[in-house]
C-alpha cells in the first residue's frame, strides 16, 4: 500500500512538472504578443520581465514558511490552479495597468510553486532512496516543448492571447487538481552517509552557498540560451529568420534527452560524477559557440549545451535535500531564490557586453562561469554516496 502510494505521488507530481513547464514556455514564447497586446514600449518592456523573477524569488521565501505549518502538497495543490489562471488573465487584459497585475500575481505564484514543487520532489527522492529528481525536471521539459509548440501554433493561425491560453487551461486545470489529490511528502528515507550532524538541522547559508552559485550560473547559462540564441544565430552566424528559432529547440529537446537518462547516470557514477560532466560538456558548448564559423555549428554547439546543463539544476535541489535532510523545505525554497538571481542577471549580463565588446565573446563569460560549478562538484556528494545504492525500498509517507 505504501509503495503504491508512491508511485501514485511520484506520477502526479511529474504531471505537475509537466504541466508548469507548458504554462511556462505558453507565457515567456509569447512575450512579444503581450508586448503588443498592452502596448509596452520597449523600455519598459524590461521592468515588466524584471518584476516577474523578482516576485518570484519573494514568494519563494515566504513559501519556506507556509509550508512549515500546511506542508508543501497543499501549497502546490493550490499555487497550480493560481499559476494557470494568471495565465489566462494575462491573455484577457487590455490596459496597461491589468498587465502589471496579472503578470505580478503571476509571478508571486510561480514562485511559491516551483518552490513547493521542488521540496516534493526532493522528499519523494529521499524516500525511494534513489534518483528520480532528473526524471521530474525531464517532464518541466516535456511540458516546455509541448508549451512552446502551442504557442506556434497560437501565432501562426494569428490567434489572440486569450483563445489561445484558454483550452490549455480548461483542459489542464482540472486535471491538476485531480492529480493533486496523490500528492505525498516522503517521510523519514535513509540519510545520506556525506551528510553532517550540522547539516541535518538548521540551514546554515555557509553549507548552502557553493549549491546557491551553482543554481545562479546554471540559470545564467540558461537564460543566454533562451534569450539570445535566435539573435545570435541571425546576426552573428548570419543565418535566416526561420533557421534562427531552431537553436532554442534543439536545446530544449537535448535538455529533455538528457533528464530523461540523467537519474541513471548519478546511480552508476554518483551525483558529483554527473554534475562535473554536466558542466564540462555546457562550457564546451558555449566555447564552441563562441567560436562557431556558420549557423549550423551554432546550432550543433546550442545543442550540446542542452546536454550539459540539463542536469545540473535538478543535482542541485537534490544536493540541498541530502545536504539538509532534517530540514530539506527550507534549503529547497531558499535555493530557489537563485533560480531567479540566475535568470536576471543572465540576459541583461550577456546583452550588455555583446553591445559594449561583441557577442561571440559574451559567450565565454557564461562558459567560464559554467565551468566554475566543476571546483563545487564536491558539494553534490561523493561517489559512494548514492541514495544508498539505489535499491533502498520505497519508505512511509506522509500525506501532504
Amino acid at each position: 500500500m505504501t509503495d503504491a502510494r508512491l508511485r501514485r505521488g511520484r506520477g502526479s507530481l511529474a504531471f505537475g512538472f509537466f504541466v508548469q513547464g507548458v504554462t511556462f514556455a505558453l507565457l515567456v514564447t509569447r512575450i512579444p504578443a503581450i508586448q503588443d497586446r498592452y502596448g509596452i514600449s520597449d523600455a519598459l518592456l524590461p521592468a515588466f520581465l524584471a518584476a516577474v523573477p523578482i516576485l518570484a524569488g519573494v514568494a519563494s521565501v515566504v513559501t519556506e514558511k507556509v509550508v512549515a505549518r500546511v506542508g508543501p502538497a497543499v501549497v502546490l495543490r493550490w499555487t497550480q490552479p493560481f499559476v494557470l489562471l494568471a495565465l489566462l488573465a494575462v491573455g484577457a487584459g487590455t490596459e496597461l495597468w491589468q498587465a502589471a497585475v496579472t503578470l505580478g500575481f503571476f509571478g508571486l505564484a510561480v514562485g511559491a510553486l516551483d518552490a513547493s514543487m521542488n521540496m516534493l520532489g526532493v522528499s519523494l527522492q529521499r524516500a525511494y532512496g534513489r534518483s528520480i529528481m532528473l526524471g521530474f525536471h525531464a517532464s518541466y521539459s516535456l511540458g516546455g516543448i509541448v508549451g512552446a509548440s502551442l504557442a506556434w501554433a497560437g501565432a501562426h493561425w494569428h490567434l489572440s492571447l486569450f483563445t489561445s491560453y484558454l483550452p490549455v487551461v480548461a483542459a489542464l486545470l482540472p486535471l491538476a487538481l485531480v492529480g493533486s489529490r496523490w500528492y505525498v511528502a516522503g517521510g523519514d528515507g535513509p540519510v545520506p552517509e556525506e551528510s553532517t550532524e550540522k547539516g541535518s538541522g538548521a540551514v546554515a547559508f555557509t553549507l548552502l552557498l557553493p549549491l546557491c552559485l551553482v543554481m545562479t550560473f546554471a540559470y545564467i547559462g540558461d537564460s543566454t540560451v533562451a534569450n539570445w540564441s535566435a539573435k545570435y544565430l541571425q546576426d552573428v552566424l548570419h543565418s535566416s529568420e526561420e533557421l534562427a528559432t531552431v537553436p532554442y529547440n534543439a536545446y530544449m529537446v537535448t535538455t529533455l534527452l538528457g533528464r530523461a537518462v540523467g537519474d541513471f547516470g548519478v546511480r552508476r557514477f554518483g551525483a558529483a560524477a554527473v554534475v562535473r560532466g554536466g558542466a564540462v560538456l555546457a562550457a564546451l558548448g558555449f566555447g564552441l559557440v563562441a567560436a562557431a564559423p556558420g549557423a549550423w555549428a551554432g546550432i550543433a554547439a546550442f545543442t550540446l549545451l542542452g546536454l550539459g546543463l540539463s542536469v545540473l539544476v535538478p543535482q542541485t535541489f537534490a544536493a540541498a535535500g541530502r545536504l539538509f535532510p532534517g530540514n530539506s523545505d527550507a534549503a529547497v525554497a531558499r535555493l530557489n531564490v537563485f533560480n531567479y538571481v540566475g535568470f536576471l542577471i543572465g540576459s541583461p549580463l550577456v546583452g550588455a557586453l555583446g553591445d559594449a565588446w561583441s557577442y561571440r565573446g559574451a559567450m565565454l563569460v557564461p562558459m567560464v562561469l559554467v565551468l566554475v560549478t566543476v571546483v563545487y562538484a564536491t558539494s553534490f556528494g561523493s561517489r559512494g554516496a548514492r541514495y544508498g545504492g539505489g535499491h533502498e525500498r520505497p519508505r512511509t509517507v506522509d500525506v501532504g
